[in-house]
């Protein structure tokens, strides 16, 4: 499998070494499109990159999956998307799911526990999903903030629940933090069920993500406790190598838990 890169920061910089020293057995980097540059990476263009590519994979944020994702799938190419959370626009997701031919695929990124999820939700509908995210106050500031909520949080010697609501409204509002509200949100197949938090607290040296879900199917309680990005701690560490894995799955799919 050629596999392309849209974006060679924090995630999708580890990807495409991984790919380019030969760490993904069945596939290949194909090339890099990356506007930043980075120099040890093969740099082209978006064209020579669909020439070139098996599967593309977007990791470059919310803007560059609506930009680009579409003519992507149009090409004939695998798309799988990192910026799950661009994902809460209805309209960019039906626009992505009628592209084709290229197949869409989602990278799990920092959380796990989507499986189950799925197959509780289809064997009835789920009463109530919860996401609660917590991480370091500091990394939680947004443009929207004013100066004095950004300063609060910048020095806040408590935990502050910044925001709880439906899954979309969190997700729109913390686009860098909340991926995972919207991957909770498609894995169960209903937006208006999950509702999402976000949580600062100043003495949280790994990022916290709790799932609860309750249905005819079960109960259910996931806790993730990643290590921030060293780079962009805005995201997990772990992030990237969820990609591999999918990359890994898609280019020799033997035994995938699906």
């Amino acid at each position: 499998m050629r596999a392309g890169m849209i974006g060679a920061g924090s995630i999708g910089g580890v990807v495409a070494r991984a790919l380019r020293d030969g760490s993904v057995p069945g596939a290949t980097l194909s090339g890099v499109v990356d506007p930043a540059g980075a120099a040890d990476l093969p740099l082209v263009s978006l064209d020579e990159l669909l020439s070139t590519s098996d599967l593309v994979v977007e990791a470059a944020g919310q803007r560059a999956l609506a930009e680009v994702g579409p003519q992507v799938l149009a090409a004939g190419r695998d798309l799988l998307v990192v910026s799950v959370g661009a994902l809460a626009d209805d309209a960019l997701l039906d626009k992505l799911l009628c592209a084709g031919p290229g197949e869409l695929h989602l990278s799990t990124g920092a959380i796990g526990g989507l499986d189950l999820l799925r197959a509780a939700a289809r064997m009835a509908p789920l009463s109530r999903v919860t996401i609660e995210t917590t991480k370091l106050a500091a990394n939680l500031v947004q443009a929207w903030m004013s100066d004095e909520e950004a300063a609060r949080l910048r020095t806040t010697a408590e935990p502050v629940e910044l925001m709880r609501g439906p899954a979309r409204e969190v997700t729109a509002a913390f686009p860098k933090s909340a991926n995972v509200a919207a991957s909770v949100a498609l894995a169960v197949g209903d937006w208006d069920v999950v509702e999402a938090a976000v949580i600062a607290d100043p003495a949280a040296e790994l990022t916290s993500h709790v799932i609860t879900a309750d249905g005819p199917a079960g109960s259910y309680r996931f806790e993730i406790r990643n290590r921030p990005s060293p780079r962009t701690p805005t995201s997990s560490e772990v992030v990237p190598h969820a990609v591999l894995a999918a990359i890994a799955a898609l280019a020799e799919p033997r035994v995938v838990f699906r």
